[in-house]
């Protein structure tokens, strides 16, 4: 992974279901999340996401494109355009900066009336943890117990 790489990107289809389960999922029970007639009647055209369903899947978006191994250390975004039902956020990124395992990437979440959410994320790159070293003599010795018998 080098400066300037760009990550596949994601297209996810917001759905009410996708809107209310992020909100209920992080506790948010705000009315605009939920109630598309009080959200209408606080000047919405309908419910939106919120932030939190919103990080969690530019962390999600990355994590998946990094690998099993990555470990997100940092994500800061903005949210612009608000993600209504119907539509669709695609999330795009870009390697800004690459520092041993540590990677900056640029991510951008863009639906049909402009940017939902950019901003940047910090990610440790790696492979999965080694097994526990207990768990592998463990095994052996049930193996060399089995052989024994």
């Amino acid at each position: 992974m080098e400066t300037g790489d760009t990550l596949a990107p994601l297209e996810i289809p917001v759905t009410r279901t996708l809107i209310v389960a992020g909100a209920i999922a992080s506790r948010d029970y705000q009315d605009v999340h939920h109630d598309a007639e009080l959200a209408r009647e606080k000047g919405s055209p309908d419910i939106f996401m919120n932030i939190l369903t919103t990080n969690g899947l530019v962390g999600r978006y990355v994590t998946d494109r990094l690998g099993p191994g990555a470990r997100l250390r940092k994500v800061a975004i903005r949210l612009g355009a608000p993600n209504h039902p119907g539509d669709t956020m695609v999330l795009t990124g870009t390697v800004l900066a690459v520092e041993g395992d540590t990677v900056e990437i640029r991510v951008i979440g863009a639906n049909g009336l402009g940017h939902h959410v950019t901003g940047t994320v910090t990610a440790t790159l790696g492979g999965l943890p080694p097994a526990p070293a207990a768990a592998g003599a463990a095994a052996a010795a049930t193996a060399s117990r089995e052989t024994a018998a």
